[in-house]
């Protein structure tokens, strides 16, 4: 693609930086057929290709972000299936995170838009807050009809009562037997709050397997959150964050960063780009972002050999951000496999299921559509439950789907000695 960005302009990293991404668009369309929105709309500005355009010229003018541009951007999940089917390496995902900063800086969202979106930075990180939130927004569940369409959508994603399962606190989880590696485990905001049962499972597995894993108590959210919501220095200020905490870890020797929600764990292996222009924290996010892994990684490099499951047929959902963002199609599918699971595929496994995030309450129809539609095909396999990799999408799922959702750590503790996953009910 021929860009005109002015010698002046280039001399901004980000606009130099965006300028190689758009030269190697070549307009082949390919991205189009895996784009979910352009699938389920057909507008060629709802596709990676049309976003492309719009983002050139929004960056090459020098104009503020106009609410056209900003309506087909916000639309944009960040799946990066796109990235999958590309042929000339297009790297979409930092390109449009540099749109969503020039949406955040030079665009006025209406009030509510700018209320929801600031509720949502100030609570969804930070555990304790969620999880009042997330208890006033029970209380309010029977009265969900009568609010707007966004905070419905928010309130449909909680669920009916609080688990039983405590969150992941701070501290060290000795490794059964001959110890293995040592990793810190990422505990995540949002998961922990919803679905504490998946680092439960976590913890129990990779101890059960010889892996002694630390909770930091100064690790806190990723960033991804506000990162996709054009919220940079606040994403940047989270990574640091953990950056600081993981490297005092460093020093008993530390083997991963495990995460185990992959929205995280894409986050956190793009850490060194994050803080690319940060002197002073650029290093250091590099030598993090090489520790970073996702779950499935750790569990296939260690094996399954005692794994033992039930006679059950899963149909695994892979996660875009396990998928796309972080190229692990395979892991996670194959130790069910191993483990004993009958694993089956459903049609349509690139597509997104709508959460991305805070998609689902951001753009609450559109999500909706992906949510149904990839519920129906999970339900043509006639499993017996699903799994997935990334606790936005069990959410989802959960959502439009009448089959139990779990992670799938939680099949694998399960096939190696660990309880039944509570979403199965009792056996």
């Amino acid at each position: 693609m021929q860009t005109s960005f002015t010698a002046g302009q280039l001399a901004d990293p980000d606009i130099r930086e965006s300028e190689g991404i758009l030269r190697k668009c070549v307009h082949c369309g390919f991205c189009t057929a895996t784009c979910p929105t352009y699938v389920l709309l057909g507008d060629e500005r709802d596709s990676p290709r049309g976003r492309i355009y719009l983002i050139k010229e929004m960056l090459e003018k020098g104009r503020p972000a106009s609410a056209t541009v900003v309506r087909h951007i916000d639309r944009c999940l960040s799946c990066l299936a796109c990235v999958t089917t590309c042929p000339s390496g297009v790297d979409y995902m930092h390109l449009v995170d540099h749109a969503r900063a020039h949406i955040e800086r030079t665009y006025r969202r209406p009030p509510g838009e700018r209320l929801l979106r600031w509720l949502l930075a100030h609570t969804l990180p930070h555990p304790g807050r969620f999880a009042l939130l997330a208890a006033a927004g029970r209380l309010v569940q029977p009265l969900a009809g009568l609010l707007p369409g966004r905070l419905r959508a928010g309130l449909a994603l909680l669920p009916r009562s609080p688990g039983r399962t405590p969150r992941a606190g701070a501290g060290v989880h000795p490794a059964r037997g001959t110890p293995r590696l040592r990793v810190a485990l990422l505990a995540g905001c949002v998961q922990d709050t919803l679905a504490p049962d998946i680092n439960a499972a976590t913890i129990r597995l990779l101890t059960r397997l010889g892996v002694e894993v630390v909770v930091a108590p100064d690790a806190g959210c990723c960033g991804a959150l506000v990162h996709h919501m054009g919220r940079v220095e606040e994403a940047r200020a989270a990574a640091r964050r953990n950056v600081a905490a993981w490297e005092a870890l460093t020093a008993g020797g530390l083997d991963a960063i495990v995460a185990n929600a992959s929205g995280c764990g894409t986050m956190l292996k793009d850490y060194a780009h994050l803080l690319r222009d940060d002197a002073a924290w650029a290093p250091r996010a590099q030598r993090i972002a090489a520790l970073a892994r996702d779950v499935s990684e750790i569990v296939a490099s260690l094996g399954l050999e005692s794994a033992s499951a039930p006679p059950l047929t899963v149909a695994y959902h892979a996660a875009c951000s396990l998928q796309h963002g972080q190229r692990l199609a395979s892991p996670p599918r194959d130790l069910l496999t191993r483990a004993g699971y009958r694993v089956v595929d459903p049609v349509e496994g690139h597509l997104c299921c709508g959460s991305a995030g805070t998609y689902n309450i951001l753009q609450p129809a559109l999500a909706d559509r992906l949510g149904a539609r990839k519920a129906a095909r999970l339900a043509a396999t006639r499993a017996n439950v699903v799994a997935a990799g990334n606790v936005g999408c069990m959410v989802q799922i959960a959502r439009h789907a009448g089959l139990p959702v779990v992670h799938t750590v939680e099949l694998l503790d399960w096939a190696t000695g660990g309880p039944r996953p509570a979403a199965l009910g009792e056996g």
